[in-house]
């Protein structure tokens, strides 16, 4: 058995990465890290200005960035998006977008609920959906991100974020099984405690409101064993290793990213 330079096994040179929500957080560093490993990219998000200036911030770490304003609660856009690639698909598929607003179960109505499912699980789906059909013969990389809460949900008021995270999960493992012989290598990552951009502001709000509900972020601190919240750049690596032949052996692994989260 031959054994390759790291530099080789970690390197992204002439692969095509599609990252969704790449304009912010966790899928903006995905994209930085992918970029700097020689990545050709393409960029889904649905805010246009961001996604712009994400793109001209990464320029300069790789030779080609296309970007793709995009409503993935929208079927026909996903459809749409992967015909206009034609022959050149993309060899990596990472499925980060993702929405979590704050509702009760006993608030929540039909039309705020299928948003939800639409955005974190359907799209999802039909993402790999069209990229399997097209690569079949070929193969690829999909990575799914979920989340810690998944498993073991801690914040009121995300029933639904948890419960389309969960089938997010669900799926990575069935793909995994089923189209390994296709040449797919399907895994997913769950950070938890990464402070993005979207959890800065959901603390900003926590700090205006009463003192009782500062026990919550209190008490997710105290739960996480590494003793700090997590960047969004340490889910990227993990995105970046999983993405190269450093992980060829790695399928259908469901891996936390959480400062120990889920074991403390």
């Amino acid at each position: 058995m031959t054994h390759p330079p790291l530099e080789q096994l970690l390197s992204l040179e002439g692969k095509k990465a599609l990252i969704t929500g790449a304009a912010a957080g966790i899928g903006k560093a995905i994209a930085r890290r992918y970029a700097e490993a020689g990545a050709a990219l393409q960029l889904v998000d649905l805010h246009a200005e961001k996604l712009a200036k994400v793109a001209a911030e990464l320029s300069d770490h790789t030779r080609s960035i296309q970007t793709h304003v995009l409503d993935l609660s929208d079927k026909s856009s996903i459809t749409k998006l992967w015909a206009s690639f034609g022959d050149n698909t993309p060899d990596i598929l990472v499925n980060n977008a993702g929405i979590y607003p704050e509702k009760s179960v006993l608030e929540m109505d039909e039309v705020f609920y299928r948003k939800v499912m639409e955005v974190n699980l359907d799209a999802v789906f039909w993402m790999c959906q069209e990229m399997i059909a097209r690569r079949i013969k070929r193969g690829g990389i999909i990575i799914n991100i979920g989340t810690i809460e998944s498993i073991l949900p801690f914040k009121d008021g995300l029933a639904h974020y948890v419960m389309s995270k969960a089938g997010v999960i669900a799926l990575t493992r069935a793909l995994a099984k089923e189209y390994a012989k296709h040449g797919f290598r399907v895994n997913a990552l769950l950070p938890g405690g990464i402070m993005t951009e979207g959890t800065r502001a959901v603390a900003r709000q926590i700090l205006q409101l009463k003192l009782g509900l500062l026990k919550v972020g209190y008490d997710f601190q105290q739960r996480l064993p590494i003793g700090r919240a997590g960047q969004p750049d340490e889910v990227a690596r993990m995105a970046l290793v999983l993405a190269t032949d450093l992980t060829s052996y790695v399928h259908g692994s469901i891996i936390p990213v959480d400062g120990g989260f889920l074991s403390a």
